[in-house]
């Protein structure tokens, strides 16, 4: 049987730089090691590093075809000049200005191929980079692959609270929470005006720190936040689902990761498939669950992005309309919005 609680407690280790195992897999995360971690978990330093087959690309460790899904692992083997500074230089494309010349590497076979790729997904639930030092050391915590799709299994969510929210363009909103026993995460719905027999006006929002708090002119998300809430109140009623993915699934540390990247020339999808993450990591199952959970399985879509439809389509909520939601861009954010007409088909 599998056991989400396991999974947990494999993320919380792996944040801590506690070594755990996957299927017989002994990992160390790169981005929370130390020299002195590494030299424990791996004395004979032979171990080898897991990347990304993203991060492998940039290194020119693989194909064109392999290269395609940036969340492929590839192991690099551990040459001996390869030390714990020159392993985070390995995982981390965002300092590849500033340490240019690596290598050379030399690539090995995987013995556990899907145990390797549950690490690297692993690693983006806990917010880190996709690399690891492979070892023989005693790992805190042992888990097998169902456990990783126990704890993101969307329909443990459950509705944990409600009350009335009044905000700025909805004064009759209500504020719904969502959490499953073992993610930290919740997810909230902000309901607004009263059901009126017709299917809502919904909006996916997915969390954006800078943009949603601190007002960044980098993306549309706070005024997409904002004007979301007012089309929704305009419309007569709906529901605004806020969903804890930042950085389209990738967490804030590796978001900020990609903005490093896309300061040294790169837009958007290339920072995060350069990073080793899917172009987009976020799981619209989760707003699905959410909406069964309010009793909503139609919907009107107050979307630019066709993948939200169809994540929700695939979770079973229908899309009866899709409603476009367009704001103008600013000078620093009009490369991003076309990055994501030409290149995730966003429909503006």
């Amino acid at each position: 049987m599998s056991n989400p609680r396991a999974a947990a407690r494999a993320v919380d280790a792996l944040r801590r730089g506690w070594p755990i195992a996957i299927d017989g897999l002994v990992l160390l995360a790169v981005e929370t090691a130390d020299a002195e971690r590494l030299a424990a978990f791996d004395p004979d330093a032979n171990g080898g590093v897991l990347i990304s087959s993203g991060r492998a690309a940039t290194l020119k460790l693989a194909n064109q075809l392999a290269a395609a899904d940036p969340t492929e692992p590839v192991l690099v083997d551990r040459a001996p000049w390869i030390d714990f500074a020159a392993a985070t230089a390995l995982a981390d494309p965002q300092f590849d200005l500033a340490t240019p010349l690596k290598g050379p590497f030399q690539t090995l076979p995987l013995a556990d191929p899907d145990a390797a790729a549950a690490a690297l997904r692993l690693a983006r639930i806990a917010g880190l980079l996709p690399a690891f030092f492979l070892g023989t050391g005693e790992p805190e915590v042992r888990i097998a692959r169902a456990d990783i799709d126990a704890h993101e299994d969307a329909n443990r969510l459950t509705l944990a609270a409600r009350a009335r929210l009044p905000v700025e363009g909805a004064e009759d909103a209500e504020i719904v929470a969502f959490r499953s026993p073992e993610s930290a995460d919740e997810h909230i719905a902000l309901l607004i005006g009263q059901p009126n027999g017709q299917p809502p006006l919904v909006r996916l929002h997915s969390e954006c720190l800078t943009g949603d708090v601190l007002g960044s002119l980098k993306c549309d998300c706070g005024p997409q936040l904002h004007a979301a809430i007012h089309a929704i109140q305009h419309g007569g009623w709906g529901i605004l689902l806020y969903l804890r993915q930042e950085g389209r699934g990738i967490g804030l540390v590796n978001k900020l990761r990609a903005y490093a990247l896309q300061d040294q020339g790169f837009d958007t999808v290339d920072a995060n498939t350069r990073l080793g993450f899917a172009v987009d990591a976020r799981d619209f199952g989760v707003a699905a669950r959410m909406l069964t959970l309010l009793g909503q399985r139609e919907v009107r879509l107050l979307t630019n992005n066709p993948a939200k439809v169809a994540g929700l389509e695939t979770a079973g909520v229908t899309v009866i309309e899709r409603v476009p939601h367009f704001l103008p861009s600013n000078p620093h954010n009009a490369q991003y919005l076309a990055t994501k007409r030409d290149r995730t088909g966003h429909q503006f």
